[in-house]
């Protein structure tokens, strides 16, 4: 599937900013100078163009530590066509948090797992195209959520050299068990007040990550409370990793 760039500009500190579209699915890569450099894959919740400032200020301080930086919309969001199935269990859930209940397993299920399975061949499409440009070297680094995305890609996807996971999404059951196959070195953010996560479950995921070398940064705060000193962190983990 080619790549094709439809738009760019030049961000004030320099940074490249090109949209591209691969086939049906648009993404954004941001690069700063013209020497081959190592990657980060921002993952995300869905809706670029909600999410771009967040997206750009991420990719802006990876482009600063010496990463090229991309993303890509998530099945079913932005202009992408919507799955009446992922419809029912956003509805669903919805229910269960405006009355205060427990969100059972085949909601999580219904709303999670299609989407992992459909995301992450997406991703590691774009990983094949992005990857053949002049500008990216590799290795490859992932960033964000949803972070049952990012375990799929940690398992099965070998570019992928080191991983920062944002803890903050439901996750299937059925992801623990991946999360024991990881081997990559991980870096997890948690914020501990997060009041859409189930914090023990995270914790319990962090727990089963099967790598020896796993770190969790938990930091005080809302879901968009995350401090800067925490990405300059994760910063800091990735150019251990990835240079």
């Amino acid at each position: 599937m080619a790549l094709q760039f439809t738009s760019e500009q030049r961000l004030d500190d320099g940074v490249l900013e090109r949209a591209f579209t691969l086939g049906e699915i648009p993404g954004i890569l941001w690069t700063l100078g013209s020497a081959p450099a190592p990657l980060i894959l921002l993952g995300h919740p869905g809706g670029l163009h909600q999410m771009y400032p967040r997206l750009a200020g991420r990719a802006r301080h990876s482009a600063a530590e010496g990463f090229a930086a991309a993303t890509i919309e998530l099945p079913g969001s932005g202009e992408r066509p919507r799955s009446a199935a992922a419809g029912r269990a956003r509805a669903d859930l919805r229910r269960a948090l405006e009355a205060g209940e427990p969100v059972d397993d085949a909601i999580i299920d219904a709303l999670i797992l299609p989407l992992v399975e459909k995301a992450v061949p997406e991703w590691q499409t774009a990983l094949d195209a992005l990857l053949s440009l002049p500008e990216i070297s590799g290795p490859v680094g992932y960033s964000g959520g949803v972070i049952s995305i990012g375990i799929r890609l940690a398992v099965v996807e070998p570019r992928i050299s080191a991983a920062v996971l944002f803890a903050g999404s439901f996750v299937p059951r059925a992801m623990f068990e991946e999360a024991r196959q990881v081997t990559i070195p991980l870096h997890v953010l948690l914020q501990w007040d997060d009041e859409g996560n189930d914090r023990q479950a995270a914790l319990d995921l962090f727990d089963a990550f099967g790598t020896r070398e796993k770190t969790l940064h938990a930091n005080l705060g809302g879901h968009t409370g995350v401090p800067q000193f925490a990405g300059d962190a994760a910063a800091q983990f990735f150019t251990r990793h990835l240079k």
